[in-house]
């Protein structure tokens, strides 16, 4: 499974991003995003499956981060809004187990290169 993700940039506190996940070949895979700030550990944001299953968030983002995917199931994405400096990070699109909301990288099987979120305040 191959992921890509792209959206990542500089944007002032209280703006808005898109963020994407293009992943390729038969993934049935739950997919979705973490983060890693400077000198932090890679975090759990949001996760999503392809049938319809729930969706989960990290408590930090609930309300302001909405995942959602394409009717194909070939791209995932993670609507930010009321961004914050704090959700500056390097992003993550991943893929992993099924069956349970993911507690960490462990939970993960298959990631994408991270895309930069710079968020001034």
């Amino acid at each position: 499974v191959q992921l890509q993700a792209s959206g990542g940039g500089l944007v002032q506190a209280g703006d808005s991003l898109r963020l994407s996940c293009a992943h390729s070949g038969r993934n049935m895979y739950p997919m979705g995003w973490f983060r890693q700030a400077p000198g932090g550990e890679r975090e759990f944001v949001a996760q999503i499956t392809w049938n319809g299953g729930p969706t989960y968030y990290a408590d930090s983002v609930k309300g302001r981060f909405t995942i959602s995917r394409d009717s194909a199931w070939t791209t995932v994405f993670l609507l930010m809004n009321n961004l914050k400096p704090e959700d500056t990070a390097v992003y993550y699109c991943a893929a992993g187990l099924d069956g349970k909301r993911w507690s960490g990288p462990r939970d993960i099987r298959y990631w994408g290169k991270g895309t930069l979120v710079t968020v001034s305040s």
